[in-house]
């Protein structure tokens, strides 16, 4: 018998016995669930993962996971998990108890692991998504975690992954040209909370915030006061709110020391699948329009 007959009459019987090949197999079976802390992490595994994995954030699109209260469903939801993605650097202070009070066997991946921090007087600024060249290493880190949970789709995400990091690094060249374009003496912004210090950082603009790095606590008295001599001073024309932030603080700014709101930045939380900002490269994107139609002129 042939080599190409017997593989003809393996196939005829397989078929007959209900076998299939690996590939409907693989297809047949359940993606791998996995939950992420926030938005934007849900957003860098979709495209790690694509449709070998179904992806649930905690904290949803313009929504604020520093003041993030979980509920029950929260629980059950992790619970059911193979894979749970933090960011880690004390962003999600309510994160840890509620995987220990949920019992989940699932892995626990941290994103910003390698990250090299900001150091602040509190401690780590947590927000280090806003540099594209820390996300890479964001991308690495779940790409990882994801063949560690599903070695079988270890080359699809070795894929994903690195298509996604030419993408990140195609990001990062746009916007280094368009700051380069906004003169040097109008790069000063006043934005909700301190959540832009790495972007700031990589890319030479200057963040003023009445809020600090966490938008648990309310700027006192002192603190918007010192905001607003600080637009004086330095002449920052630019105010911008950020998605998830209520702008009454910022409007007082703006009508003491007539500075302009001029849009909405996304700092903490991608905006819902219809608005301006669905995935992180859209983010970035939306906020670096929004900067440079405020500085340019």
């Amino acid at each position: 018998m042939t080599t190409r007959r017997a593989l003809l009459i393996a196939s005829f019987l397989a078929a007959g016995l209900g076998f299939a090949p690996c590939s409907a197999l693989r297809a047949a079976e359940e993606p791998l669930p996995v939950v992420a802390s926030f938005s934007i992490l849900a957003d860098l595994a979709r495209n790690i993962g694509g449709p070998r994995v179904a992806v649930a954030a905690l904290v949803g699109p313009d929504s604020d996971a520093h003041v993030y209260e979980p509920g029950a469903a929260d629980g059950r939801t992790l619970a059911r998990a193979r894979l749970v993605i933090v960011n880690g650097l004390g962003f999600e202070g309510w994160m840890d108890r509620l995987i220990r009070a949920s019992k989940t066997t699932a892995s626990v991946v941290v994103a910003s692991a390698s990250v090299a921090p900001r150091k602040l007087e509190g401690g780590a600024d947590p927000h280090a998504w806003q540099d594209p060249g820390n996300v890479k290493i964001y991308v690495a880190n779940i790409r990882d975690a994801l063949i560690a949970a599903d070695p079988q789709g270890a080359a699809d995400y070795r894929t994903r992954a690195a298509d996604y990091l030419a993408r990140l690094d195609a990001l990062d060249a746009e916007i280094k040209a368009k700051i380069a374009a906004i003169p040097a003496g109008r790069r000063k912004i006043v934005s909700t909370h301190d959540a832009f210090g790495y972007f700031s950082a990589r890319y030479g603009l200057e963040f003023i915030a009445p809020e600090g790095v966490s938008t648990e606590a309310e700027p006192g008295a002192r603190d918007v006061a010192r905001i607003i001599e600080t637009i004086k001073k330095t002449g920052a024309g630019a105010l911008f709110l950020e998605n998830m932030a209520s702008p009454r603080l910022m409007r007082r700014i703006a009508a003491e020391t007539g500075a302009k709101i001029r849009g909405s930045l996304y700092s903490d939380a991608l905006s819902a699948p219809d608005g301006p900002a669905p995935g992180y490269i859209d983010m970035m994107r939306h906020n670096v329009k929004e900067l440079t139609d405020a500085l340019e002129h």
